[in-house]
């Protein structure tokens, strides 16, 4: 059973578009609590809730149809990502919950070792399974509720960004389009291959990392593109990020497959929802499309004190997949928040 055959779209690139998303969440108030640090009103990558002078709790949700037609592959990628966002906030996740959907169709060895790849990435990171949810649908999903512990003076968002700040990224750009393609057997093994591994790569290293360094703001690059993330950072820390293209990493190979136009239909949702806070200024139209793609279990993108930049960037080269110095944070000037250089 090929398993992104039985999916209209593939890993976040099914994710509801920003734009779309904040017309939805439009109008509905968030209930005030003073222990509430981190709600939907946000637009940040997991709330955060306030138990005591030392503890708070980080909780998310994330899943989606598959992004690889083996079920172990695909359920460690929709645990990786559904991790991320906990790290994202400077948080150790703890506990997790199933979420599944599958067909009726679906052998049970499938979904054993879908499972099975969800519980091993899991415990890879320190967390564990303890239950979940599962219903029969047309379209397999899966993912995780995840439940991770911050301490409260110790949260990251995506709003802190500072003028001045060194921006930081821990992984290559290029997934969206590499399984998009794989998904019409367009790509190279060796494509897919890199990108199953970045997909697959926890964040865990990446956090554990930045925690011991002055970062103001971090968010994870998944479904929205490096920059529907990089715009939602500009707009809640009220900066603008100057980004310097050539030195963003992308996939060769999806470089040269976004230049022949394989592009998956998330990137034109970033795009609409991004392009109006975006000076592109000469930037090649394939390599603008990347920085629109929509990633699977991407990596972090952080707004580092300047002071502390250059040694977290030495310390995450030893660790992530590709430690990237990717510009810096400017005062707002006022119009665009976002420009390519």
């Amino acid at each position: 059973m090929k398993l992104t055959k039985l999916a209209k779209c593939a890993g976040c690139g099914a994710k509801v578009g920003a734009g779309v998303l904040a017309q939805l969440l439009e109008g509905i108030r968030v209930r005030e609590d003073p222990n509430l640090l981190v709600g939907f009103d946000k637009s940040d990558d997991a709330s955060v809730y306030k138990v005591s002078d030392d503890l708070a709790l980080v909780q998310t949700v994330d899943f989606f149809p598959p992004i690889a037609d083996d079920p172990y592959l695909f359920g460690q990628i929709a645990a990786t990502n559904a991790l991320s966002d906990v790290y994202a906030m400077g948080g150790e996740p703890k506990l997790c919950l199933n979420i599944m959907a599958i067909p009726e169709s679906m052998p049970k060895e499938a979904v054993h070792q879908l499972l099975r790849g969800g519980y091993d990435k899991v415990y890879e990171a320190g967390a564990l399974i303890t239950g979940g949810h599962s219903i029969l649908d047309e379209e397999p999903k899966y993912g995780l509720a995840v439940t991770g512990f911050v301490h409260p003076d110790r949260v990251l968002t995506n709003s802190g960004a500072r003028g001045g700040d060194v921006l930081l990224l821990t992984k290559p750009l290029g997934i969206g389009v590499v399984t998009t393609a794989a998904k019409a057997d367009m790509a190279s093994p060796a494509a897919i291959a890199l990108a199953q591994q970045l997909m697959t790569t926890l964040n865990k290293s990446a956090r554990d990392a930045m925690v011991k360094y002055r970062v103001h703001a971090c968010t994870d690059v998944t479904g929205f593109g490096l920059l529907g993330h990089a715009c939602e950072m500009a707009q809640g820390s009220g900066v603008e990020l100057e980004l310097r293209v050539e030195e963003i990493d992308l996939i060769p190979e999806a470089v040269e497959l976004a230049r022949m136009g394989i592009l998956p239909a998330g990137m034109y949702r970033n795009r609409a929802f991004a392009e109006g806070e975006v000076d592109a200024g000469d930037t090649e139209l394939c390599k603008q499309d990347l920085l629109y793609d929509p990633q699977t279990a991407g990596g972090l993108l952080m707004a580092v004190d300047p002071a502390d930049a250059d040694a977290l960037l030495v310390e995450l080269r030893r660790c992530v997949p590709s430690a990237q110095r990717i510009g810096v944070v400017r005062e707002y000037q006022g119009g665009k928040r976002v420009f390519l250089k």
